[in-house]
């Protein structure tokens, strides 16, 4: 039998605002670690592109760490730079992100479905982009 502190764990769990709080509460603590750690340095906790580690090669999103921190910083010339691509597309993925969060607090389920044809066009243009970025 589960306990009452269990139920009301899943009950919670189970509201369509708690995975975009969480996901706002993870990122903004992520967004305060990162405006006062430089990615552009050494000497800091933060992942390395675990593909760009085996290869030597940038992936699609390699840069994109540096990219947030300079879009924070107001650099704009500096985060194109770092991953231009990725600049260039995040307002797509930042809207749904935004329509989620806005209807999970609205008490309400939204889940964001992608054609086979756009999901091609998104993993096309990914790998045309580190062919692209690694040959130059």
């Amino acid at each position: 039998m589960a306990s009452p502190t269990r139920n009301r764990l899943r009950a919670v769990a189970a509201r369509p605002a708690t995975a975009p709080v969480a996901s706002l509460v993870a990122g903004a603590a992520g967004a305060a670690y990162l405006w006062g750690t430089d990615p552009h340095q050494e000497g800091h906790w933060l992942p390395r592109c675990p593909f760009n580690f085996l290869t030597g090669l940038l992936c699609p999103a390699c840069g994109a760490t540096r990219m947030v921190y300079d879009l924070m910083h107001g650099d704009l010339s500096a985060a194109f730079h770092d991953n231009a691509l990725l600049l260039l597309a995040s307002p797509f993925p930042l809207y749904l992100y935004a329509r989620w969060v806005t209807e999970g607090l609205r008490g309400r389920t939204y889940r964001t479905t992608i054609g086979k044809r756009a999901q091609l066009a998104v993993l096309g243009a990914a790998v045309v982009w580190a062919v692209v970025r690694n040959a130059v």
